[in-house]
């Protein structure tokens, strides 16, 4: 890619990061009354459904607005910056305040979800308040971030000690997983995956507070990473989203299936573990696990990444015996539905290959998904001009849930910080 390529794709990238995304959501999501953020809009945006909080949520709008307010792309102003910092603390502070069920517990558990003002809330009556073992994790990262960008030690220490219990409660097998539960006869990529790139965001802000923790951090990373790459991922370079406790595949279609988006997005998770753990012997095996996800995940009749496939591409099928009541098995009942994330993740993902290799074919794909991605998701509505979430596998709206009743920022802008970040170096770097 060629120096003109790669500031024309930074113009681009920037002003859909400002200009569409942030300006939908500044000043929308701020809560001045009490604090955290408010989300539950519709999928199109138009309309604030709910002031619940889900602590899943919050975490990330701490993390995105603390990577904003430190990101070396010169992409924000100096008061754009503090805004974005001010931002972080006061979700931080939220979250500090109020996720926690029980303090005085040893080990830490956040809440699933919270009223507007932090009170902690059920799902349904009678339903534990810690339904998902995802909800500590983005608390983590959010925190680990805003401590990073802040130089505060307090949310440093409060992460590390909810990181420690969520590790603790994996290994015993005590935790939930809301909106995807499993049966413990089964294994999830999305924990190791989630794992991994929560300890890579941990490792960030211990370099400033906790060196001698970061070298557990680094062991820690490198066993979810290899956990993965060994146990979830087939001689055909699939990774396969559900495999048994005992970490065998399994013929029934949750165990014959793949979802391309996960993959691709733990494309990079991995890559970052390449460096960080010095595993330069990983990097050709995850490429060529990446190339498996974007071929088996495309559509070739209406274009776009499908949500979920079989492991050759195309609709999962096969046997459903003993795992048709399933809850992640019944979802896959959406397998052709395209997914905002899914495209994002993809964006960066394939960039970030083609730069590491050289290789066309992932500028191909990126290029590919690009058309696809701002042809079918932006709002068109000069006064939204977020992306629609969800769509129908011909592109068409569709007003469906998918994991959370809310319109969630993270994965967009998470993928065009990145983006940008990885061409400005580009640029640094390159001769015109």
């Amino acid at each position: 890619m060629h120096h003109s390529e790669i500031r024309k794709l930074c113009t681009f990238y920037q002003n859909e990061l400002k200009e569409n995304i942030l300006h939908f959501w500044l000043p929308r999501c701020e809560d001045r009354e009490f604090g955290g953020f408010v989300n539950c809009f519709t999928n199109s945006g138009d309309k604030l459904v709910s002031y619940d909080k889900y602590t899943w949520s919050q975490g990330r709008f701490v993390w995105m607005f603390a990577r904003l307010s430190v990101t070396p792309a010169p992409v924000f102003s100096r008061e754009e910056r503090e805004h974005y910092l001010e931002m972080a603390r006061q979700g931080a502070q939220f979250l500090m305040d109020h996720c926690i069920i029980d303090k005085e517990e040893e080990n830490w558990r956040a809440t699933f979800m919270m009223e507007r003002d932090g009170t902690a809330k059920e799902v349904s009556a009678g339903d534990p308040l810690d339904m998902s073992i995802y909800a500590d994790c983005f608390v983590i990262a959010g925190l680990a971030m805003y401590a990073f960008a802040s130089g505060e030690d307090a949310p440093y220490r409060f992460a590390k000690r909810l990181y420690e219990s969520a590790l603790a409660r994996v290994k015993s097998g005590d935790f939930n997983t809301l909106p995807y539960p499993l049966s413990s006869r089964f294994r999830a990529h999305g924990i190791p995956m989630i794992l991994s790139n929560v300890t890579r965001e941990l490792y960030r802000a211990a370099g400033k507070f906790d060196a001698v923790y970061g070298h557990t951090l680094v062991r820690n990373l490198e066993g979810f990473a290899e956990d993965i790459l060994t146990h979830f991922v087939d001689e055909n370079n699939v990774l396969h989203e559900i495999i048994t406790e005992d970490n065998q595949f399994f013929p029934q279609i949750l165990g014959q299936h793949m979802n391309p988006g996960h993959t691709i997005e733990d494309v990079w998770f991995l890559l970052d573990a390449v460096e960080i753990c010095d595993k330069a012997e990983w990097e050709p095996k995850i490429h060529a696990i990446a190339r498996k996800a974007l071929e088996n995940g495309w559509d070739h009749e209406f274009g776009g990444i499908l949500h979920f496939t079989g492991v050759e591409g195309g609709c999962p099928e096969g046997d459903t015996t003993g795992v048709a009541q399933e809850p992640m098995t019944q979802q896959l009942s959406g397998w052709a539905d395209k997914l905002w994330w899914i495209h994002s993740e993809a964006l960066y993902s394939t960039l970030l290959c083609y730069f590491r290799t050289g290789d066309d074919e992932f500028l191909n794909w990126h290029d590919k998904v690009f058309g696809y991605t701002f042809r079918v998701f932006p709002n068109r509505d000069p006064q939204i001009r977020e992306w629609i979430q969800i769509r129908k596998r011909d592109g068409s709206a569709q007003d469906k849930v998918v994991a959370l009743p809310v319109k969630d920022p993270y994965h967009i802008t998470r993928n065009l910080i990145l983006i940008l970040e990885l061409l400005a170096e580009k640029l640094e770097n390159c001769e015109e």
